[in-house]
């Protein structure tokens, strides 16, 4: 049982990886006040209403596109992936990425949303720019958050990832679809303390990380 445990693990980090790749983006471009309203953008447009519908465009197709990931369980995905790009890990990686990346870029844009804008005033009343403003008084607010909840959904991505195995996207799911249809009911008992084991690990690993925050 290494082999598909150090594969269920891959999964589920790879998996996370890529969604915060997607859902951090769109998780900005999807923040009202990042994008349309708020300290950085009302002296801009205002009286630009070309450009603030624009940026308007801009926040509604972020919006629509982390609906349409996170509308799709992963257990879709993965069962499409696995018909696009055959099966083994590979699929699950991408359910993994595609879902979690709508589910991640929501809650970053509520994140960002829900920051203290007097800080963000105080940082603009000596002169700073948008870059300025967003790494020294927007982001430091929201990075507690931002990796508990990361964290909370790599939790969630190992025990998807054993889920996704049973339509073909390896690991342990994988393993205990062939136990089951071969009655190995003590294998699938092992695999199932595996996976207990698993998920008490990163339980444990994660709220360590979550306490040095």
């Amino acid at each position: 049982m290494l082999r598909p445990t150090l594969e269920t693990i891959q999964i589920s980090v790879l998996g996370t990886l890529i969604a915060v790749m997607v859902g951090f983006p769109l998780g900005l471009l999807g923040t009202n006040s990042l994008v349309v309203h708020g300290i950085l953008n009302d002296a801009e447009l205002q009286g630009a209403p070309v450009r603030r519908t624009f940026r308007y465009g801009i926040y509604l197709t972020a919006r629509g596109l982390l609906s349409l990931f996170r509308s799709i369980p992963e257990f879709v995905w993965a069962f499409m992936f696995v018909r696009a790009v055959g099966l083994g890990p590979f699929p699950g990686v991408l359910a993994i990425g595609v879902a979690y990346g709508g589910m991640l870029g929501k809650v970053y844009s509520e994140i960002f949303e829900g920051v203290n804008h007097r800080a963000l005033e105080a940082l603009q009343s000596t002169g700073a720019n948008k870059l300025q403003i967003f790494f020294y008084g927007w982001f430091p607010q929201a990075l507690p958050n931002f990796v508990s909840y990361t964290l909370y959904r790599w939790e969630c991505a190992v025990r998807a990832s054993a889920i996704l195995g049973l339509v073909g996207a390896g690991g342990l799911g994988q393993q205990i679809e062939i136990s089951m249809r071969m009655f190995d009911f003590s294998q699938v008992l092992t695999i199932l303390i595996i996976l207990f084991s698993m998920v008490a690990a990163v339980d444990y690993i994660s709220a360590k990380v979550r306490a040095m925050l």
